[in-house]
């Protein structure tokens, strides 16, 4: 009990962190090796033991409902709901003052606790609400004119492939469309799909790190070598591979990057970032008005006019908390949990899987279709029968449920998945 009562203490969940102390001394040290306390196991991803139950422990749960949409946006640790709300009852005292003379100069010290996440320079990252303003802003600040080419596949998110349409019917640009199949687990076939649209009028490829529709890894850095030795931007669109698999951004080659951090980091709701390559700022256009838009500072990027600095500031915690887990072990744990419950359902009559088992391919988003089924029947039974929240995908050539845990997911519920497809298959 004393091991778990320092645990907590560490992570802040204590609530020692709601005294209305300076902005500086707010943040915790937290990080993967304060988990080496005397006596606590560094357990391994496919343990399930004190460690993993002192991670769920942390997070708040509904207790009508299992969660397994985590792809859609995840839920907060204790911590940091409890930062925000310290933050947010601060603000509301007086806003102006605590809002403009304090919490926004915590930014600084938050882009550069979030450009070591991200490994980039910090002079090349910047903070706001979500994918679609990171990528958005990309999208309708490039110099694009007629007849330049850019390519994007169909199972690219929709808001990125509906900013690129509005470009094409407004400028005239030619949108090159990827087929691919899901699942895909040939490398070098989808390296082909994607360079062979290249041509010389390419301008920029959009290439999609997790694919959301099924959880499809694409080998980002190959075609981005590609497509940088031909003088082609790249764009990524990181909202499901930020804090979900380990890598630094700077390993990808790319000039755009753009992810939401109320995601995989289980950031405040509506927290986000873009990183753009220090070269490419200055021709970057923002899309919000800004005193000086082509300057070579990333700042102009966040020209928000008012926003929630509450959010903004319990960022730091959620990267404390991700840290302490650790990138790797975090990857590797929710590798096992969409493993764990996968290959129990992969022998059941009529299971379709649009997501490979493969490590390269996958890691914790999962879509499973059932012969016979449609997808909106197959999530509307897996709620009201057995109260297991998924998200239904109808599109292109999927048609089932995606299926996504998180660190805080219990065996104990991925177990009452199983039989529910066990109950279902046999129906």
């Amino acid at each position: 009990m004393q091991k778990r009562r320092e645990f907590l203490k560490q992570a802040g969940i204590a609530g020692s962190l709601l005294s209305l102390a300076p902005l500086s001394s707010m943040a915790t040290s937290f990080t993967h090796g304060s988990l080496g306390l005397t006596g606590i196991p560094l357990s391994p991803p496919s343990a399930d033991n004190d460690f993993w139950a002192w991670v769920q422990e942390a997070y708040t749960e509904s207790p009508s409902l299992i969660n397994l949409n985590n792809g859609g946006v995840s839920p907060q640790p204790k911590t940091v709901q409890e930062v925000f709300e310290h933050y947010n009852r601060m603000c509301n005292e007086a806003p102006s003052y605590y809002m403009w003379r304090i919490l926004d100069k915590g930014r600084e010290s938050l882009r550069t606790k979030l450009a070591d996440l991200a490994g980039c320079n910090t002079e090349e990252i910047c903070i706001n609400r979500n994918t679609t303003e990171a990528l958005g802003t990309v999208v309708f600040g490039i110099n694009l004119k007629k007849g330049d080419e850019v390519v994007l596949s169909k199972y690219d998110y929709p808001n990125m492939m509906n900013a690129l349409k509005q470009r094409e019917k407004r400028d005239g640009i030619v949108l090159k469309w990827v087929e691919l199949d899901m699942p895909t687990e040939n490398e070098e076939l989808i390296v082909k799909k994607y360079t062979e649209q290249f041509t010389p009028n390419t301008k920029l490829v959009l290439i999609t790190h997790i694919i959301n529709w099924t959880g499809q890894i694409l080998p980002v850095k190959k075609i981005a070598d590609t497509a940088k030795a031909k003088g082609i931007e790249v764009m990524v669109d990181g909202a499901h591979s930020f804090a979900h698999l380990q890598f630094r951004i700077n390993e990808l080659n790319c000039d755009y990057f753009g992810s939401s951090l109320h995601k995989w980091l289980c950031s405040p709701f509506g927290s986000g970032l873009l990183y753009v390559r220090k070269e490419k700022i200055k021709n970057l256009w923002p899309i919000f008005p800004s005193d000086n838009p082509q300057s070579e500072d990333i700042r102009k990027f966040e020209a928000l006019g008012t926003r929630s600095f509450a959010t903004e500031q319990a960022i730091s915690q959620a990267i404390d908390f991700h840290n302490a887990i650790g990138a790797k072990r975090k990857e590797d744990r929710l590798r096992f949990l969409k493993n764990y419950w996968m290959e129990k359902v992969k022998p059941m009559k009529g299971v379709k899987f649009y997501t490979s088992a493969k490590p390269e391919f996958s890691c914790a988003l999962t879509t499973i279709g059932i012969e016979g089924k449609d997808a909106g029947e197959l999530e509307s039974s897996l709620l009201s029968k057995y109260n297991i929240h998924t998200t239904p995908v109808k599109y292109e050539k999927v048609n089932g449920v995606r299926i996504t845990p998180h660190v805080y997911t219990k065996l104990s519920d991925l177990d009452r998945l199983v039989n529910a497809f066990k109950e279902l298959t046999n129906s």
